[in-house]
């Protein structure tokens, strides 16, 4: 995104706002999902909430402008205070990656709406051209929608203490739990392998995602 800013900074401005709302939706679906099924901690911890400064992390959010991936403050949860554990750890783990998918289909249909309005000012904004209002609204929501794409699939990943860890947490034997739940103490080493040695496979599985992705909303 930050190639954006050069390009065209109001565009820049709109997909930034979008990355904030998507960040912020993202781990207030985890809080509301876990307060639904019985834990209270993000409650008690103020991160049911809409309220940006309680979700975003600074790292997190300069990466993903950066590099193309980064993350948020994850949500506090307790999973033995769950009605039904490993129901309870499945659906917390997802709603987040279930709401960002469902951000990038609906920015990707925005586009869609924008380019038949206006083709030929969504394919000068596109090569960076100008474009007028219109263009700058497609660029716009073209980034918003990769940045929810690139949330979903970057926390699919099964690397603690992503949500791809939890959902494959939830489908192996209960009697693997404690060593699990023991992996979360190590995520700072899941970060710096992340921003290293697996920085590369991940960007080319973003990359895979995003071709496939908007190969398909627009071919």
């Amino acid at each position: 995104m930050i190639g954006l800013l050069s390009q065209d900074p109001l565009a820049f401005f709109l997909a930034f706002l979008a990355l904030l709302l998507s960040l912020v939706l993202h781990e207030y679906a985890h809080a509301y999902a876990a307060f639904r099924f019985g834990d209270p901690t993000a409650r008690r911890m103020g991160r049911l909430t809409l309220n940006p400064l309680r979700h975003l992390d600074p790292l997190g959010t300069a990466l993903l402008l950066l590099v193309g991936f980064g993350w948020a403050k994850p949500v506090p949860i307790n999973p033995l205070a769950f009605r039904a554990y490993r129901l309870g750890l499945f659906v917390v783990s997802v709603a987040g990656i279930l709401v960002n998918l469902a951000l990038a289909v609906a920015f990707a249909l925005l586009v869609r709406g924008v380019f038949a309005l206006d083709p030929w000012a969504v394919a000068l904004a596109f090569r960076g051209e100008g474009g007028g209002a219109l263009g700058v609204l497609a660029l716009g929501f073209y980034f918003a929608s990769a940045v929810n794409l690139v949330l979903a699939v970057f926390n699919l990943l099964p690397i603690p203490p992503l949500d791809g860890f939890k959902i494959l947490q939830s489908l192996l034997p209960l009697s693997w739990q404690p060593f699990l739940w023991r992996l979360e103490q190590y995520a700072w080493l899941s970060f710096l392998l992340i921003l290293t040695v697996l920085r590369g496979p991940i960007q080319e599985v973003l990359g895979l995602a995003r071709r496939a992705f908007f190969g398909f909303f627009f071919g």
